[in-house]
């Protein structure tokens, strides 16, 4: 069985994107699986005329590469080249991490839509939105099976395109386990980090693109509201993550006065957001919707108490584990980082159930479990 690896997303301008990290541990796992497995073989585009970060991937047993131009003309690989190139290479399924590619008879396509976020809660212009909306009805209609990373979310696709249950499986995602992790930080780094990003106090946490799904407006308010309520807490509230868009009215509420201090101190590295998590005196997760929730599940694996929102995937994820409050409710998230701040216990078993659910998220399951999916499906002939 030969299954062709759509390598779009890894092209270099999306690496700081979570379904980047998604392919490039799939594609990992895979090329390790091929060396144990002579049942599979597995085949990945790649184009030296393309900024593909698959150009750095070397072939191995089971684990081919297969260079074509059409790569690099994304319209033209978006609408045919993809199949194209699959059905040359003699392919029995194309295997698509992300939304990219249209399926259309031939060559069946399994893929990876991590949650609907386009139709449930658009963030990007209209012209951008109805786009995603047309890409995903035509993958999720057309596309053999579809794989995505939460209940929350199959539940969703379902519904929005009346899909049969048998055609949606979910893998849950994983997290770099080597950089987040209970491992004491090195104090001396952490120090540097903070006095680069001038963090000058104990400091609660959100990391992630700073756009209105994330609830960043709220969670301004609830920090404020919990200071100034209680005169003897002393922190700061630290968002760390790129200006993704809308990003204005939570820029704006950020510089307004108020109790405490905002920190909007942008992107950091993957070397230093190991270091400013474990650093957190807590972190908060206040999304309005996600489809995994990639940042949760880093915070509770660096053993920090971690709160969020009883909002879409959130719970199922961390497995009801956390505290929780209503995304909507500024008064109900400042309680809930009051109880947490104020209560050493609660603290704890925050830490120890956070910690607990982590370890259920592994880049060698994720693999195995989407494998098992390609296979089922591309041994069912074609459509």
């Amino acid at each position: 069985m030969k299954i062709a690896l759509d390598s779009w997303v890894l092209a270099s301008r999306l690496r700081q994107q979570g379904t980047y990290v998604y392919a490039q541990n799939l594609i990992s796992q895979f090329k390790q699986i091929a060396t144990r497995d002579p049942e599979i073989n597995f085949c990945l585009f790649a184009s030296p005329q393309a900024a593909n970060d698959a150009n750095q991937i070397t072939a191995g047993l089971g684990f081919e590469l297969s260079m074509t131009d059409l790569l690099a003309r994304e319209s033209l690989w978006r609408l045919g080249g993809a199949r194209m190139v699959a059905k040359k290479n003699r392919a029995d399924l194309i295997f698509c991490p992300t939304a990219s590619i249209l399926p259309s008879g031939g060559i069946p396509v399994v893929c990876t839509i991590h949650d609907v976020t386009p139709v449930t809660m658009p963030s990007h212009s209209r012209r951008m939105t109805l786009m995603l909306r047309s890409l995903f009805w035509w993958i999720a209609r057309f596309s053999r099976a579809i794989i995505t990373d939460s209940e929350c979310s199959r539940k969703d696709l379902i519904e929005i395109y009346g899909l049969p249950e048998s055609k949606v499986s979910v893998v849950h995602l994983a997290y770099d386990k080597a950089a987040f992790n209970s491992e004491a930080p090195s104090s001396q780094e952490h120090r540097a980090l903070l006095s680069r990003l001038d963090v000058k106090k104990p400091y609660i946490l959100h990391h992630g693109a700073v756009q209105p799904r994330k609830n960043l407006k709220r969670l301004i308010a609830a920090y404020r509201l919990l200071l100034s309520r209680n005169k003897n807490l002393d922190f700061e509230l630290v968002l760390a993550g790129n200006l993704g868009w809308e990003y204005e009215e939570i820029v704006t509420a950020a510089a307004e006065p108020g109790a405490g201090r905002v920190i909007l101190c942008g992107p950091v590295s993957d070397k230093e957001l190991p270091l400013l998590i474990k650093g957190a005196e807590i972190a908060v997760i206040p999304s309005l919707y996600e489809g995994f929730c990639l940042p949760m599940v880093e915070c509770m694996a660096c053993g920090i108490p971690t709160i969020a929102a009883n909002a879409s995937c959130l719970p199922e994820i961390s497995d009801g584990r956390l505290l929780y409050f209503d995304p909507l409710s500024i008064e109900e998230m400042a309680d809930c980082m009051q109880r947490v701040i104020e209560s050493k216990v609660v603290k704890q078993d925050l830490i120890a159930a956070g910690l607990e659910r982590a370890r259920d998220f592994d880049w060698g399951k994720c693999a195995r479990e989407t494998l098992s999916v390609l296979k089922k499906h591309a041994a069912k002939g074609d459509n």
